[in-house]
């Protein structure tokens, strides 16, 4: 008997991916660079030189085994330490190797990390809007994901909300700042309010509340704005970082796991890790993409485009008449639909050639994402798109 959980699962499939396949059948009709396909969110700008280099050094110079045996359970030693001394440099943090665990980017990550933390039952709460995919990550690992519903008006924390949902069964909060998809970065006072309450609560209930921080936006902060690192603000953060973005190497599937040193637990979870990885057959990360990132782990390609995109996209949908919270980062925008159902408003926009992402998906009904790491003269000639699809479907 194969198993129901799953059979049921095909009848749900991603909205992004159904949509990003319908951008590519139709790109086949009239050319894809005549499909505005804001779907899927794909890093558009090449891998830093410095990354291609340190790949071809390796090849020619190091011994095979190395770079294609297996490494050891919890990642390559060296790569751990100059992982946990990036992250000091950057953030005057005090990490060991100890404290960092090389995953399958930030999607293996938190699959450990909830497993760390969790048994079957317990609560993790995360914060509308989200990324869809928590859902899969927690639900089937037997958690139990409740989504804390959104603050339209800014995208922050709706602290109201999280205190009524914060009960003793809540064993952890998920967060991903930047945010995807709204592209806000949760600010100073967010996170020290947030850190406040998950201090307050885990003492009344008398056991821990973890804060599990989905990071692989971090690096993709735009000019001016207030982007603390999560992890100074609680003890007990458990950060899950990818290189997918910073990096653009969505399809090489590396990150890491870092418990902060000042979680009490920290190099236990980190060993507890690599138990966890036997069970869901995990068994560490490619030891050549370990090595490849260790010149680079304090670089990033050229990001400058998605704040280029961000600027054009944001001023031209306010001045269609679009809501919109302006992004911090990340490569999304999140504008409120012209109609209650988005959708529908969507639908309607493919018939110009623009693919948008309704976002009841993502807890925020009446919503849609755009992800704009695309060619950026591809972002302006979307606009005329843009003008003709709201002057004939919403102006009549």
């Amino acid at each position: 008997m194969i198993a129901q959980q799953y059979k049921e699962m095909l009848g749900g499939k991603s909205v992004i991916r159904q949509l990003s396949e319908f951008a590519t059948e139709r790109g086949k009709e009239i050319g894809y660079e005549n499909v505005f396909d804001y779907s899927l969110g794909n890093p558009s700008v090449p891998a830093p030189k410095e990354f291609t280099d340190s790949l071809i050094n390796l090849l020619q110079n190091e011994d095979p085994m190395t770079l294609h045996g297996y490494s050891q359970s919890l990642g390559i030693p060296e790569v751990r330490e100059a992982v946990a001394e990036s992250l000091n440099k950057r953030f005057g943090m005090h990490y060991k190797k100890e404290h960092i665990f090389m995953t399958s980017a930030a999607a293996g990550a938190i699959a450990h990390a909830i497993r760390c933390i969790t048994v079957p039952g317990d609560e993790i709460l995360t914060f509308a809007p989200y990324f869809p995919e928590y859902n899969p990550y927690i639900n089937l690992s037997g958690a139990k994901l409740k989504i804390v519903p959104a603050n339209t008006e800014d995208f922050q924390i709706n602290f109201e909300q999280f205190e009524k949902m914060l009960t003793d069964k809540v064993m952890a909060v998920l967060i991903n700042t930047p945010n995807n998809p709204s592209g806000v970065v949760y600010s100073t006072e967010t996170m020290e309010k947030l850190a406040g309450l998950l201090k307050q609560k885990s003492e009344e209930y008398g056991h821990d509340i973890y804060l599990i921080s989905d990071e692989p936006y971090r690096e993709i902060v735009f000019e001016g704005v207030d982007a603390p690192f999560v992890s100074k603000f609680y003890d007990n953060t458990i950060m899950c970082y990818s290189f997918s973005k910073s990096l653009s190497l969505p399809g090489e599937r590396i990150g890491y796991l870092a418990v902060n040193p000042a979680c009490k637990d920290a190099e236990l979870i980190v060993n507890m890790c690599g138990q966890i990885s036997r069970g869901i057959g995990h068994n560490c990360p490619s030891s050549l993409m370990q090595l490849g990132v260790v010149d680079v782990l304090d670089k990033t390609s050229d990001i400058s485009v998605y704040e280029t995109n961000m600027n054009i996209l944001y001023k031209e949908l306010v001045n269609l008449g679009f809501t919109c919270v302006k992004p911090g980062g990340t490569f999304y925008i999140f504008p409120k639909a012209l109609e209650d159902d988005a959708i529908a408003f969507c639908e309607k926009a493919k018939k110009y050639d623009l693919i948008l992402v309704p976002a009841d998906s993502f807890g925020c009904p009446g919503y849609f994402r755009m992800a704009y790491c695309i060619d950026t003269e591809k972002v302006e000639r979307s606009i005329a798109a843009f003008r003709k699809f709201v002057e004939t479907e919403y102006r009549k």
